[in-house]
């Protein structure tokens, strides 16, 4: 900022000192300032966001010998220290500053690993200012470019050495995470700590259920990205891709569970509009560059197979839906539609479960509780599975089950699993084999298939 000073007649000394004074430091107030710093790591890589007080040309820099990444900021000053950031299980070793030039900001981040560095600036929302994102790729992850996702290997498709009798494989993801917090509620509950609960709980229960095997989509406290999501269920293989959120609204009287389904043709109430507006605008809070948005889906989300997966989709939600309603109350009383990008995958049957409104107080005190994230929890897996059993994809476990099948039994209340294999001369650890039962649990209107005797 280029600054004239005009002086008139003969003013004393001090008040010219004053006058310089005041006017560097009001340059210097119009700097922009880093007001925060924050780390997150991600199974591939290490995102460090800088929150910043306005615009600011930058520069990445990677040097060797010792191995360092440098970041560059032109007049820029740093509030507060880069002491207390969470390094543990990163490639960071230590993270220092300097001022280089006069007013230009220079971090160094000193490395015990090769990285990639990526760098990017994010423009303000309705949510978040300025943003300088710096993500620090693993160098073997990014050689392989794998897409941001849950922790550990990606599971595929099991098979049995017997041949077609492999699991049906369910990607559960938890919405949100890292840089974005989702929706909060009273006492700062915070949406993306609530549904990961929730989804690590509908994992733990698929996991025991024979003929199913759960992939988790983000296992931890990072972001990944919408189409990166999606891009992890392909991968997996997944025969289902269920999204868990926990809704909001201004008004904090909103409530109810709710489930969704992707629609090509618009969105089927005004309530369903404007949550897959807010959904989708996650990847801008989240972190994620526009380069990275997705392309809109033209001719794909016409075809017949995007035509099948929809009505799965439809099908398999009215059974989670079906399941929720006996444990919460809902929003809507029917599967309801909107274009939301994290369901946009043609080939994978996909569905969003709204599991309340963490905005309302009521149903926030729900939420945060573990009673209530293990029912929500149960809910879900016996929709899903419920689905599955009667419509079982080709191959799995379940298929082959049920062509060994000669008569099916509806459980009714009163009835106990050893007494149906009694009557029905099999023994009890054959009825649980074939139903993929691994405890004597049974609930009023479950369907058994009843093995040859």
């Amino acid at each position: 900022m280029q600054t004239n000073l005009i002086v008139r007649g003969t003013a004393p000394l001090g008040t010219l000192l004053l006058v310089l004074l005041a006017t560097a430091f009001s340059a210097r107030v119009l700097a922009t300032q880093v007001i925060d710093v924050r780390l997150w790591r991600a199974p591939d890589h290490t995102r460090v966001v800088f929150d910043l007080s306005g615009k600011t040309e930058h520069r990445v820099l990677q040097l060797e010998n010792p191995a360092r990444v440098v970041v560059d900021m032109d007049d820029t000053s740093l509030e507060g220290l880069l002491t207390d950031l969470p390094l543990a299980n990163t490639p960071v070793a230590r993270v220092r500053s300097g001022i280089r030039k006069g007013t230009d900001l220079r971090i160094v981040f000193d490395l015990n690993a090769k990285v990639s560095p990526k760098i990017f600036a994010l423009a303000p929302n309705e949510r978040t200012g300025h943003r300088l994102v710096l993500d620090l790729f693993d160098d073997q992850a990014l050689v392989e470019q794998k897409p941001s996702g849950g922790q550990g290997p990606i599971t595929t498709k099991s098979v049995e050495e017997l041949g077609g009798r492999r699991d049906i494989i369910v990607a559960i993801d938890a919405g949100h995470g890292g840089e974005d917090p989702g929706a909060s509620g009273p006492k700062k509950l915070r949406e993306k700590e609530v549904v990961l609960k929730i989804a690590r709980k509908l994992e733990s229960r698929l996991a025991q259920t024979a003929g199913f095997k759960p992939v988790m989509i983000r296992d931890g406290d990072y972001y990944v990205s919408l189409r990166g999501r999606r891009e992890l269920a392909r991968k997996a293989q997944a025969d289902l891709f269920v999204s868990i959120h926990a809704d909001a609204f201004d008004q904090a009287s909103a409530n109810g569970a709710s489930v969704y389904a992707l629609s090509t043709r618009g969105a089927t109430s005004t309530a369903a509009q404007y949550l897959a507006d807010r959904e989708n605008a996650a990847d801008l809070v989240g972190g994620v560059r526009l380069s990275d948005k997705d392309d809109v889906l033209a001719g794909v989300l016409t075809d017949l197979s995007m035509t099948a997966t929809l009505d799965t989709s439809l099908s398999l939600g009215r059974e989670v839906l079906k399941e929720v309603d006996k444990i919460a109350k809902l929003h809507k009383r029917k599967v309801e539609q909107a274009g939301f990008a994290v369901l946009k995958s043609p080939d994978i049957p996909s569905i969003l479960v709204e599991t309340g409104f963490i905005s309302n107080p009521g149903e926030a005190q729900r939420l945060a509780t573990a009673s209530y994230q293990d029912k929500m929890a149960r809910a879900i897996q016996v929709g899903i599975e419920a689905w599955f059993f009667t419509h079982p994809p080709a191959g799995t476990l379940l298929a082959w089950r049920r062509t060994q099948q000669t008569r099916e039994y509806v459980i009714v209340s009163g009835d106990t699993l050893s007494e149906i294999a009694d009557r029905n001369g099999v023994s009890l650890r054959a009825l649980k084999a074939t139903n993929g039962l691994t405890s004597n649990t049974i609930r009023v209107g479950q369907t058994l298939i009843i093995p040859d005797a």
